[in-house]
C-alpha cells in the first residue's frame, strides 16, 4: 500500500486529490488550517485516512510532518497544496506577509524537507500545486504571483537536482488556471475547472511522473501567450 500525505488536503484541490488517493487504496495523511467537515471520508475511509491540523505558517512544521510520516509508516508522495492569496489595493506589508509566510517560507520548509527524506530514503515523489499566476506579475495580487514565481523556480531547480540523480525521485510541478476555490473568487474566471476535474489531471501527472503540468491542459496555451507579450504590454494589463 502506498502512502501520501496532502498538506493543505481539508479543502479545494487537496481534498480532492485525497479522495481520488483513497479511491486508489492510498494510505492518506491530510493536513490544513482549515476545518471542514471531514467526517464523510473518515467513515468511508475509517483505516487509511489521517487527518492532522498543522499550520505551514509556523517555523518548524515539518516536525509534525515526520509524526505524519510515522503514523502512516512510511511515504511514498507527498502533496503541497497549501496557499493563501489576497486580492490587493494597497493592503500593505502585514497582510501581504501573512501570504508569504505559507506561500514562500512554508513552502520552502516543506518541499525541502519532503526532497531531503526522499533523497535518504531513495525513492519518492514530490508534487507541489504552484500557478500559471507565477509567470507573470499582477496588480491586483503582487505577493501571490511573486510567490508562485519563487515555487516554480525553486522546483526547477530540485528538478534538475533529482534528474542528476541515480535514483526513482521524480518532482512534479501542477501550474493551474483558474479553479473554482475560495482562492479564485472575487477574480473575472474563464477556462475555470472544478476541484474535481483539476485532481484527476493532477492524478494523471502523478502516475506519469511528469515535471510540469497546466490544469486544465489548455492552460499550456496561456502560459505560450504570456511569454510572448513584450514588457510594456504587460505593464498596461
Amino acid at each position: 500500500m502506498k502512502r501520501a500525505i496532502i498538506i493543505g488536503g481539508s479543502s479545494g484541490i487537496g481534498k480532492a486529490i485525497a479522495e481520488i488517493l483513497l479511491d486508489e487504496s492510498y494510505r492518506v495523511a491530510i493536513s490544513g488550517i482549515e476545518r471542514d467537515d471531514l467526517s464523510s471520508l473518515s467513515n468511508a475511509y475509517p483505516t487509511n485516512l489521517v487527518v492532522k491540523y498543522i499550520d505551514c505558517s509556523k517555523e518548524n512544521c515539518s516536525i509534525e510532518i515526520n509524526e505524519l510520516v510515522k503514523t502512516l509508516g512510511g511515504l511514498d508522495l507527498l502533496v503541497f497544496s497549501a496557499g493563501i492569496g489576497h486580492l490587493t489595493k494597497d493592503i500593505g506589508y502585514t497582510v501581504e506577509n501573512e501570504a508569504n509566510k505559507v506561500n514562500v517560507l512554508g513552502f520552502t520548509e516543506v518541499v525541502d524537507w519532503a526532497y531531503r527524506f526522499f533523497y535518504k530514503q531513495g525513492f519518492g515523489q514530490l508534487v507541489s500545486i504552484s500557478s500559471i499566476a507565477g509567470l507573470f506579475g499582477h496588480r491586483m495580487t503582487p505577493a501571490y504571483t511573486a510567490a508562485k514565481g519563487y515555487q516554480i523556480n525553486y522546483l526547477e531547480a530540485l528538478r534538475q537536482k533529482a534528474n542528476r540523480l541515480k535514483i526513482p525521485l521524480y518532482v512534479t510541478d501542477v501550474r493551474p488556471g483558474f479553479v473554482d476555490t475560495e482562492l479564485s473568487k472575487g477574480l473575472k474566471r474563464f477556462w475555470v475547472a472544478t476541484p474535481e476535474v483539476a485532481a484527476k489531471q493532477i492524478y494523471v501527472a502523478i502516475k506519469k511522473k511528469k515535471g510540469i503540468v497546466y490544469i486544465t491542459r489548455r492552460w499550456w496555451l496561456m502560459a505560450f501567450i504570456i511569454h510572448l507579450i513584450p514588457d510594456w504590454l504587460r505593464s498596461r494589463l
